[in-house]
């Protein structure tokens, strides 16, 4: 567990670069270097790569081990697309939801520990906010399937997305920040996906080692970092802050109560 929060932690850099070219993605015979011109619009599907939408960069390229969109129907590949750009935004949102409310609250002073607790504490006290939150999220998924979902004829077309409905595009963009120019479009896409895969990665990471340890995540970084210097005190007698490494590693790897930094 310790080594998949240091992983992740060291491969957050590479979500915040800027994609060389995030245009359409090239057939998987292709190099994965050779990246072709852009189409006139974003809402032009074709027969590449998962439809040609963004998202693919070097060096991983066309990245379906498991061959997902193998015998995908085009629109089955859109409905994974919007599945991965809706989790990925909900992931960031809970990435910054931890980090945030473990260290002050926002919004209830009194909501305290590990933010896995923190919606059953809300339900305890503050009831109603948790029955406001549910129909907020509702609402927002019953705008989310008007948008972009077909009313179904018959059983056969359930499921089926609009034609004219790009993945994830719900029209909420209050600040503008959505390109007009199609390269443009995919390069901003590219980023939202490879940061909303990043997050997803990272929030399950949070709650696997919440779950071991019960511990804010902060305070799991800091014993994590307080270990790395006490061993390499012990080894190279640097004269760095430590403490005793049987213990930190008992506090990381179980609920312990932290005699560290309380």
């Amino acid at each position: 567990m310790q080594k998949l929060i240091v992983a992740l932690a060291c491969s957050s850099a590479s979500a915040f670069v800027a994609p060389h070219a995030s245009v359409k993605a090239v057939l998987k015979s292709d190099p994965v270097d050779e990246i072709p011109e852009v189409a006139e619009s974003r809402y032009e599907f074709d027969s590449n790569f998962a439809l040609g939408l963004p998202g693919s960069l070097p060096p991983m390229g066309q990245w379906d081990p498991a061959g997902f969109t193998v015998d995908a129907s085009d629109n089955d590949i859109r409905r994974y697309r919007e599945a991965e750009t809706q989790h990925g935004r909900v992931a960031m949102l809970a990435v910054l939801g931890f980090l945030v409310a473990e260290s002050f609250h926002p919004l209830f002073a009194d909501v305290k520990g590990p933010a896995i607790d923190h919606l059953t504490q809300v339900r305890k006290e503050y009831p109603a906010f948790f029955e406001i939150g549910a129909l907020a999220i509702g609402g927002l998924e019953v705008n989310r399937a008007l948008q972009g979902w077909a009313f179904p004829e018959n059983r056969a077309a359930v499921g089926q997305l609009n034609e004219d409905y790009y993945p994830g595009d719900v029209g909420f963009d209050p600040l503008g920040l959505k390109p007009t120019d199609p390269a443009e479009f995919n390069e901003m896409a590219t980023k939202e996906l490879q940061n909303g895969r990043l997050a997803m990665l990272a929030a399950a990471g949070f709650i696997a080692q919440e779950l071991v340890n019960h511990k804010p995540i902060l305070e799991t970084l800091r014993l994590l970092l307080l270990l790395n210097e006490s061993e390499m005190d012990k080894e190279f007698g640097l004269n760095l802050p430590s403490g005793d490494i049987a213990t930190i590693e008992r506090e990381l790897e179980t609920g312990a109560a932290d005699t560290f930094f309380k």
